[in-house]
């Protein structure tokens, strides 16, 4: 992608970890909650002044504070709506009130009012965590990319989660000031880690589920992304092949009473939970069955945990589950879905090396210390180039 400074008259900021981060994210929960929850801890560890900008509600707010980050309510709605330019002035008067070097918008909607509120102003780095064109087909979609390239001016650099992002925003000809990164995601992979017997039969007892009893889970926000509906009507497929076979849904969304009316017996639906990582200790699967995704952190948290994973061939999908930690099928294929599920529950030892593999792609590649060294690179090549200063990255960090 083009490479050149921007010259907007703003001072010039300071190379390096002195550095003041100010994150703006909407959403505040699931796998964008949790990357920045992470993020935020791990810069605070390395003696950074960070900033986040979300609603002051949320415990992802709670999280951060316990950290030592300074929260800054902003308050906004997860879609763009009548609200907008309230939104605006909150975030500019957010930006002013903490004074920060350089600006990391995640996910579209804070992408795309952090872009309106600072137009350039400030280094600016957007992580989209999944395009929001890929949701919508039509004129919609044609107007979701022409933003996205208009506000690639205002971006200093993209920080994508998978070579998918990369490839769609090269077709979409979205080119940023400077360049773009594949960062990954990040788990941690001392939390999410294979189960020992012990928590293993612990958690199944509390789940009213047996030692031996198949378990499949499914995680993530009930919603037309995350493709539940499409699991749930081929269920019966499975559960014919493996009658004492129990499928979890954890998470809550718009979507729940659909959910809830489409599940029939061997379905139970979870609801929100705070002890995810050990839910996935007591399962023998997982499936993703979305229609997109950046990169899906739940997948390398089970990847992590060391259980196969079934998912269908979203973004990120190929570079780490198609790498022998599960199988991949094609996004809106059912069918395929509950063949892949059938297999891995007949099939224990067929899981174990899965699962042997996941462990072992999650802690090579997506660790949340690598992660955050990447990004720390990264916001060094960044401020120096906005500074004029031909500055090498002091940790390992991504090819631009």
């Amino acid at each position: 992608m083009l490479i050149r400074p921007l010259d907007t008259g703003w001072p010039r900021q300071p190379v390096g970890r002195s550095a003041a981060v100010l994150h703006i994210t909407q959403p505040v929960t699931e796998g964008v909650g949790n990357f920045v929850a992470l993020l935020v801890a791990g810069q605070i560890e390395l003696n950074r002044r960070v900033g986040l900008a979300c609603d002051p509600r949320s415990e992802l707010a709670e999280h951060a504070v316990a950290a030592g980050a300074t929260v800054l309510p902003w308050p906004a709605r997860r879609e763009p709506g009548a609200g907008l330019i309230t939104e605006l002035s909150g975030l500019r008067r957010a930006v002013a009130r903490f004074g920060p070097d350089i600006v990391h918008l995640h996910s579209s909607k804070a992408g795309l009012v952090g872009r309106l509120a600072l137009r350039g102003r400030l280094p600016t780095v957007f992580q989209p965590n999944a395009w929001s064109f890929e949701a919508l087909t039509g004129r919609r979609r044609l107007a979701a990319v022409r933003w996205e390239a208009r506000a690639a001016r205002w971006t200093d650099d993209l920080f994508l989660v998978s070579q998918h992002e990369y490839d769609a925003a090269r077709s979409g000809g979205i080119e940023p000031l400077g360049g773009s990164v594949v960062l990954g995601n990040p788990v941690d992979v001392s939390r999410f880690r294979p189960a020992t017997p012990d928590e293993r039969r612990r958690k199944r007892h509390e789940l009213g589920v047996a030692d031996n009893q198949p378990l499949v889970g499914c995680i993530g926000r009930l919603c037309r992304q995350k493709g539940q509906d499409v699991l749930l009507d081929h269920w019966p497929e499975v559960s014919a092949a493996v009658p004492e076979a129990i499928l979890v849904l954890v998470g809550d969304g718009p979507d729940r009473d659909r959910l809830q009316a489409k599940a029939g017996p061997g379905v139970r639906l979870l609801g929100n939970r705070a002890d995810v990582a050990e839910l996935l200790r007591a399962l023998d699967v997982v499936v993703l069955a979305s229609r997109w995704e950046g990169m899906a952190l739940t997948m390398l948290e089970a990847m992590a945990t060391g259980l196969p994973v079934v998912t269908t061939a979203v973004g990120g999908a190929a570079e780490t589950v198609g790498r022998g930690a599960g199988t991949v099928v094609p996004i809106g294929d059912g069918k395929a879905l509950a063949r892949a599920v059938v297999a891995r529950l007949l099939d224990r030892e067929l899981g174990q090396r899965e699962g042997d593999r996941g462990r072992e792609l999650a802690v090579a590649g997506h660790s949340s210390t690598a992660i955050i060294a990447a990004v720390e690179a990264a916001y060094q090549v960044t401020l120096a180039r906005r500074a004029g200063v031909a500055a090498r990255p002091t940790a390992p960090g991504p090819a631009r």
